[in-house]
């Protein structure tokens, strides 16, 4: 019953901005570390970044100083902030996240949404 569902993606010229959006929903207890995932076609998919649920947030080193990864923990959602695209940053985003089910609280699920295309080019 749990889901993430991601916004935000679209094309955009190199230099530009996106702010991705993800959003939990469902029977919910509490969710831990939630991340920001890309994957390009042909390419395993790879972490961007990822922030705890105390905000400790950790970067891949291609997108340092570029992108900020925050969540709204009273909303559910995760956000992206991405600044000085880059035609290497075109791939689809996944959200990922830890949760708990209210279900089953004496356990964790890993948790995907369906993915946005995030298209940078001129």
């Amino acid at each position: 019953q749990v889901q993430l569902v991601e916004s935000g993606g679209g094309l955009v010229q190199p230099g530009g901005s996106l702010r991705l959006s993800c959003e939990a929903s469902g029977s919910i207890f509490s969710i831990g570390t939630m991340g920001w995932y890309s994957q390009a076609p042909g390419k395993q998919r790879e972490l961007v970044a990822d922030i705890t649920s105390g905000g400790r947030t950790k970067y891949a080193d291609s997108v340092k100083d570029r992108f900020t990864i925050s969540r709204n923990n009273a909303k559910l959602t995760l956000y992206l902030q991405m600044n000085s695209l880059k035609p290497e940053d075109t791939a689809i985003y996944y959200c990922n996240a830890d949760i708990i089910r209210s279900g089953d609280v004496a356990a964790s699920y890993d948790y995907w949404g369906q993915g946005t295309q995030v298209t940078v080019s001129s």
